[in-house]
């Protein structure tokens, strides 16, 4: 008794959340425009939930608008011609159904039964009506053609009938309403069998009796029982216009109309991305791989050069809970000759890049845009940078369909040691190809390296295929190192084309297994596949000083402040000269409190005069520090003269005319500070701490 009372609880809850978000949605639909009320009817059944979700959330009309051209760009058949069929179909069913269907009824066409199967479908096939006919109830069958592609039957027929006398023409259903409700006289039949019921209406109208079993036309039970498919056909043929949209352009439509321009948001393209969290053995830093290839491409032309070029911006961020910890901007622009365009569309381009990552679990989010046609396509991934630890383990499982030979100092996307793997981000290989499986070994020990192995366990996932294969490889193919890398090219040709799974499995000298990873990639039916043809840019580990810089502003927006100092340390030291680390630097050990040490390393920045704003910025705050108000006021001052509009320079001196008691120039400062940047909570609480003073 206590389990369905539990039971019926929890569907009274979801009742009333489903019923709580329905209300709210109508709430936000009544506020809006009636134009996109009109609209929201005009969509009610092409429209995903998700998308429906997205436009209720939007601020503005402006906004709506680009958000409609959107939705129905995504479903323009022909996106080349000026013309969008499909919509016209649309508004053209939509006119229709509400001059049509809405007789008899006291809700608009495109709210009944005809109406929704006729906004979906469109016109029937064929319609054959039993109106004055004689013992049956008043009542058309629709037959439509499916499309096989959209999971739908070749042939299916909907029955309409005036169900107990009402005007409206309701959609009948084999299972609820039952064939004896097609009949008018109602008299004896609750003891008919489904057989006998059939017989009875196939003696009246035989075309019928068949279409109240089943949708499908000569689809029967062995009693000739309503099919229990109807409801699942049902659900196919209703959910048909939706089949094919890909929600995920309506939700980046919300999360970046503050980022992406206006112009962009109307032309979201689809994109295949890889990822992977990668170990360097040369550099001991884990560095995050990523590779994104948009679907489609637009191509411009540079008569200069007589190139034709793609000018993709990349915008990259990496987001720990709501903080941004890391982000950089590049321009990817790949350009190429009149003779390449054929490879470059049918294969498609992929940008790969990569940079160092502290550990932690973070959203990574990249942003391509192409300014030829406004394009955009994101990545999103949620990425684990785990602690290195003290126990060998498996890291950077990549798989790919070739591998290429570069200098072990130069830093690629996808390349360890010496060696790049060539990947392509649709996971998908040839049997021309060959599968290049790379993983490193980290906390790898002499012993380990000495006796142990990586097990490779291949197997095809499809129901008729048994391709098993296992290879192994030795440890102790490669010298000792803390983090080692091993590859293997495996050819492919027997392979049936299928999807597999790749098991690796880390076995000391006695079989133990150590760790597991695993991965998964298909194998076309196509002997020969174009993969996308990649733009990188190289790193030359020369500069390792950059990758240290960046990981110390990681640590930094952590608070893991301990790290921060010894990357920061590291990069400095490797380039002293290096002047914007240097300020970085100087600005995290002002905010640790080694305000003698920021004066030691701002001499670094006296010599330049391009630097002069700083030099004296870092001092005045490092002897603010020090309680030293005379010295911090003269070189902030000195600061404000060559530029003043700092935020830090005018907050430092507001501070410094309050510790001296000159409340008006505080004031002034401070004030200053705020039309720069208004938001800064706790300069707005100084201020009023000086009025009561």
């Amino acid at each position: 008794m206590m389990k369905k009372f539990v039971l019926f609880l929890l569907v009274f809850i979801l009742f009333l959340t489903m019923t709580s978000a329905g209300d709210k949605q109508s709430d936000i639909i009544k506020g809006l425009n009636p134009k996109y009320q009109d609209w929201l009817k005009l969509v009610n059944y092409i429209i995903l939930p998700q998308e429906k979700d997205v436009f209720l959330k939007l601020s503005n009309d402006r906004e709506r608008d680009l958000f409609i051209e959107t939705f129905w760009k995504m479903r323009d058949p022909t996106p080349g011609t000026p013309e969008n069929e499909y919509k016209e179909e649309i508004i053209k069913r939509f006119n229709y159904v509400n001059k049509t269907f809405r007789r008899g009824s006291t809700r608009e066409g495109w709210q009944t039964d005809m109406g929704r199967i006729y906004m979906i479908l469109g016109p029937p096939e064929s319609i054959e009506r039993f109106e004055g006919v004689n013992g049956i109830v008043p009542c058309q069958a629709w037959t439509y053609h499916g499309d096989p592609d959209k999971g739908l039957p070749p042939v299916f027929i909907f029955i309409f009938f005036q169900r107990h006398g009402s005007i409206e023409y309701k959609l009948y259903d084999p299972m609820i309403d039952g064939p004896a409700s097609l009949l008018q006289d109602k008299r004896g039949l609750d003891g008919l069998t489904y057989e006998e019921l059939y017989d009875k209406i196939m003696e009246i109208a035989p075309t019928l009796a068949n279409t109240a079993i089943s949708l499908i036309p000569g689809e029967f039970s062995y009693d000739y029982a309503p099919s229990p498919r109807y409801n699942l056909i049902l659900a196919d043929i209703l959910n048909s216009p939706k089949k094919d949209i890909n929600p995920s352009y309506a939700t980046h439509f919300l999360n970046y109309k503050g980022v992406v321009s206006t112009e962009y948001l109307t032309n979201f393209v689809d994109s295949e991305a890889m990822v992977e969290v990668i170990p360097d053995p040369t550099t001991g830093l884990n560095f995050v791989h990523f590779s994104v290839a948009p679907k489609s491409l637009s191509v411009d032309y540079y008569e200069p050069r007589s190139q034709y070029y793609v000018p993709f911006q990349m915008d990259v961020s990496l987001r720990s809970k709501d903080k941004i910890i890391f982000q950089y901007n590049r321009n990817m622009s790949v350009y190429f000759q009149e003779s390449d365009i054929g490879r470059i569309k049918g294969n498609g381009l992929a940008i790969e890049d990569s940079f160092p990552v502290a550990e932690g679990s973070y959203q990574l989010t990249v942003l391509l845009r192409n300014p030829v046609s406004k394009e955009f396509t994101i990545l999103e991934r949620q990425i684990e940078v785990t602690e290195p630890g003290d126990q060998p383990r498996l890291a950077g499982l990549v798989v790919g369909y070739r591998t290429e030979k570069f200098a072990r100092n130069q830093h690629l996307p996808f390349k360890v040691a010496e060696t790049k793997i060539l990947v392509d981000p649709k996971n998908t290989i040839a049997a021309s190809d060959l599968l290049t499986v790379s993983v490193n070994v980290i906390n790898l020990s002499e012993t380990l390296r000495q006796s142990g192995k990586i097990k490779l366990d291949l197997k095809g996932l499809g129901p008729n295929n048994q391709l098993t294969r296992t290879l192994e490889i030795k440890l102790n193919e490669k010298d000792f190192s803390r983090i080692n890398n091993y590859f293997r090219e495996i050819p492919i040709a027997d392979y049936v084309p299928d999807y597999y799974e790749l098991n690796l499995s880390l076995l000391d000298g006695s079989g133990n297994i150590l760790d597991q990873k695993k991965g998964t990639f298909i194998v076309s039916q196509e002997k020969v596949i174009g993969h996308p043809i990649v733009q990188a840019k190289s790193f030359n580990l020369n500069n390792l000083f950059y990758y240290y810089y960046m990981l110390a502003s990681q640590y930094d927006k952590l608070e893991q402040l301990e790290k921060a100092s010894y990357y920061y340390e590291q990069a400095f030291r490797q380039n002293p000269q290096f002047q914007e680390g240097l300020k970085d630097y100087c600005q995290f050990l002002v905010k640790t409190g080694q305000f003698d040490r920021v004066l030691e390393m701002a001499e670094g920045l006296k010599s330049d005069d391009r630097q002069a704003f700083d030099y004296h910025l870092f001092r005045g705050l490092a002897f603010l520090g020090k309680k030293d108000t005379g010295r911090a006021q003269e070189e902030l001052l000195q600061a404000v003269q060559i530029y003043d509009s700092d935020t830090r320079a005018l907050n430092a001196l507001g501070r410094v005319y309050i510790q001296t008691g000159q409340k008006e120039k505080a004031r002034q400062a401070l004030e200053a500070s705020l039309r720069l940047n208004p938001e800064q909570p706790e300069i707005r609480k100084l201020l009023s701490e000086l009025d009561k003073r």
